[in-house]
């Protein structure tokens, strides 16, 4: 067994944590802190929440909001100005994935006073970011525990991997009541990336056995409770399950990375600004097909905790259940069709496989492929 470390943050899960906020604020010692968010965050109304739980402590909060879904560089560099505009000296994120990697960029930005873009790769960060609370409101980025952060480069127009220690949070506040909010495309696209994050850190070659408890257990629930949250969007019980699953499939890849399907929706949603979740279930499929014979094992234990009974059969039939599993549940959850009628064509292909065969994500792929390898994946999930 080789040597394998574990990080995560201190969290707190179950309903009302948000409430919290203020006392690890004062924690902190927070006077001014900045709250990261997005349009749509803002409109749902949590952001406004957290300020209220900071003011019932007489902490008055900066909010900045200027995210967008795949967050750019450019709006680390607005926010690392707008942190020290305003003095602030706590980082509170409060979102999905997209204001939670702008929060830990415009954090080791403002810290080490260099470009975000500085940063790509791995163990780039020499200065530790201010305090960063997250409060996840969606189930699945998983960004709340992880020691990743994902930046869109406009300029090179690719999707850069920061993963460091220093980007792990120091508190995840994690409430599955703020996924209530969430309509049910995005519910959908979220719950399957938590799915990608599950099997790819099971099948990732930097995997372990604390790493696969995790793994396992979201593999085990979100199948049964995706489709069943898609239809009961209010139950609190079923959000509790997916955020809880999310959780689990977070402190598995933040600990043994990802695979050729993270990858290669970097690379989409670099060069065509492609939703991050949707890209993934896309993906997953081909990239299955692609790497079950190098790691038959293993997806063969995923299959089994998916309620597939694959005893006796051959390789190919179990793999072919494996996919099929998969797609009945895109289907059931309601992503359809294929990456062409998101606006990808074969002439983008070339340039997406490029990019990809470059991210650190495709370093623990249990098959590391060629470009030409990627650019079949990509033609089959067109």
């Amino acid at each position: 067994m080789e040597l394998r470390k574990f990080v995560a943050p201190e969290f707190v899960y179950g309903e009302g944590a948000l409430n919290l906020v203020g006392r690890y604020a004062m924690n902190f010692g927070a006077r001014k802190p900045m709250i990261v968010t997005d349009p749509g965050v803002l409109k749902a109304g949590w952001p406004a929440r957290v300020c209220t739980a900071l003011e019932a402590v007489s902490i008055q909060a900066v909010v900045f909001d200027a995210v967008s879904c795949n967050p750019r560089h450019s709006e680390i560099s607005a926010g690392v100005e707008r942190y020290r505009s305003e003095d602030c000296d706590v980082i509170i994120a409060v979102g999905g994935g997209s204001p939670m990697d702008c929060a830990k960029g415009i954090g080791i930005s403002h810290s080490n006073d260099r470009a975000i873009t500085a940063f790509e790769g791995v163990d780039r960060v020499d200065v530790p970011a201010p305090p960063l609370i997250c409060i996840p409101t969606t189930a699945g980025t998983s960004a709340d525990v992880s020691q990743f952060a994902i930046v869109n480069d406009t300029t090179r127009k690719v999707k850069i991997a920061i993963i460091s220690k220093t980007v792990v949070p120091d508190v995840s506040l994690i409430d599955p009541m703020t996924t209530t909010t969430m309509d049910e495309y995005l519910s959908a696209c979220t719950g399957m990336d938590a799915l990608v994050h599950a099997i790819e850190a099971f099948v990732s070659s930097a995997h372990s056995p604390i790493t696969d408890l995790h793994a396992l257990e979201a593999v085990r629930i979100i199948p049964d409770a995706l489709p069943k949250v898609i239809e009961s969007p209010d139950n609190i019980e079923l959000r509790s399950r997916m955020m809880l699953a999310s959780l689990h499939a977070g402190l598995a890849f933040s600990n043994a990375s990802l695979g050729a399907v993270h990858a290669m929706a970097h690379s989409l949603g670099g060069l065509l600004d492609l939703p991050h979740g949707e890209c993934n279930s896309l993906l997953l499929s081909a990239v299955i097909a692609f790497n079950y014979p190098t790691a038959e094992e293993r997806y063969d234990i995923l299959g089994t905790t998916m309620d597939l009974h694959l005893d006796g059969l051959d390789p190919s039939a179990k793999r072919r259940q494996i996919i099929q599993r998969i797609e009945a549940l895109k289907e059931a959850v309601g992503i359809r069709g294929g990456l062409a009628q998101r606006g990808v064509g074969r002439k983008d292909i070339s340039e997406l496989a490029r990019k990809a065969i470059q991210d650190p994500c495709m370093a623990t792929n249990p098959r590391i492929p060629n470009v030409y390898d990627i650019e079949v994946i990509y033609e089959s999930s067109l």
